[in-house]
């Protein structure tokens, strides 16, 4: 979809617990895409730790993919260092991230999980493997707060990951849980059918009925990718921050001359299908807010980058240079946890970067921010 677009109307989020204060802060939102949405995401946030405004982050929330690179940055968090020359973020949350993008999870996985009661244990372990290490969401620090966002196959709600609390809108909340980072991930990123359901038990946590719906809790919630209820992870944002910032790394819908009529394969192209139109409302949504007059209750200020977006051509003044070609085939990159090629790496992070320093020069509210020194990887241009 054109981040020009304005269809005139916004979709409401309908899910509430009770944590629904607008506020000034800033919120990101990192969509799903798999590693092609991991590794332009982690572009994006390189783009805002060099504007200065990613150290100034409060809720963080991701699906997917997304949630690969939100993971990997929460439990960096601590030990970056604002100040310097983005020398402790390439080095904490750049480097383990494209390590993994060189390691293949999604192929022994949806063969593993095959086996009853193995479904997305070997994503899991892979994820705690190359980046989390055994770090847990009280391994998280308070602030930002990082929320990783999965769908409940009980509800079909959001199930919420987060360093306070695990949420499911239909049950309640379980405060202070223990759950691995890996399994928070792994749930959010399970796309159905071939990576999901991932389990997680709630039992022995300390459970808070409060926004509930008074049902009786399962012992353990079978969860599927977040992306399935929300592409853009921005349900948890919407009615909470003002300034939002949104990577979409989502996959363009792809036309086929003859689909086919094998229900396998159909079922599977219906489920992208409903991802994909999930995910054409939420950035519908998203525009609406930055587009509504000021004292709207839906404005919002920020921006919104895809992954296939063609820039205008009266791009900023100093604008990144790219080929259209180049950016046509980041975005064309296949949804899957597949080892990719260190240049075909380094491509999409330069492109999430360029269009995030687009969307900052193109905007009176952030074009005074500092520019950037170049590409993140200047051997490795768009």
């Amino acid at each position: 979809m054109s981040d020009t677009e304005d269809p005139g109307f916004a979709v409401a989020p309908v899910e509430n617990d009770g944590d629904e204060e607008l506020t000034d802060g800033i919120g990101i939102a990192l969509s799903g895409g798999g590693y092609r949405a991991m590794l332009f995401h982690l572009g994006f946030l390189w783009r805002l730790r060099d504007a200065r405004l990613l150290k100034d982050a409060d809720r963080i929330s991701s699906v997917s993919g997304g949630s690969i690179t939100a993971g990997a940055l929460a439990l960096a968090w601590p030990n970056i260092a604002w100040n310097d020359d983005g020398a402790s973020f390439r080095r904490q949350v750049v480097d383990p991230i494209i390590a993994l993008a060189h390691v293949t999870i999604d192929i022994p996985g949806a063969l593993i999980g095959r086996i009853p009661g193995m479904s997305g244990t070997y994503v899991r372990s892979s994820y705690d493997k190359h980046l989390f290490h055994g770090a847990t969401l009280q391994d998280l620090p308070d602030e930002p707060r990082f929320i990783f966002n999965a769908t409940s196959l009980h509800s079909g709600k959001l199930f919420r990951f987060s360093k306070p609390y695990l949420a499911e809108w239909s049950f309640g909340r379980w405060m202070n849980p223990n759950n691995r980072l890996s399994e928070a991930v792994a749930a959010s990123s399970a796309f159905p059918p071939v990576l999901s359901p991932v389990t997680t038990g709630v039992a022995g946590l300390v459970f808070d009925p409060a926004g509930g719906k008074g049902r009786k809790c399962p012992a353990a919630f079978r969860l599927t990718d977040g992306g399935v209820y929300d592409n853009l992870g921005l349900e948890t944002l919407w009615k909470r921050k003002r300034t939002l910032f949104v990577s979409d790394g989502g996959a363009g819908f792809d036309y086929q001359d003859n689909p086919s009529s094998l229900l396998s394969l159909q079922a599977l192209r219906v489920t992208i299908m409903m991802q994909d139109q999930i995910g054409m409302l939420r950035a519908r949504q998203m525009i609406a807010g930055y587009n509504a007059p000021a004292g709207s209750p839906l404005k919002r200020t920020g921006f919104l980058a895809s992954i296939g977006t063609q820039m205008k051509k009266d791009r900023p003044a100093g604008a990144l240079p790219y080929n259209s070609g180049g950016a046509d085939m980041m975005a064309a990159t296949k949804t899957a946890l597949r080892s990719m090629d260190d240049n075909h790496i380094k491509r999409l992070i330069n492109w999430g970067y360029i269009l995030a320093d687009d969307r900052l020069r193109s905007s009176p509210d952030f074009s005074h921010l500092p520019p950037p020194n170049g590409l993140p990887f200047p051997g490795s241009a768009v």
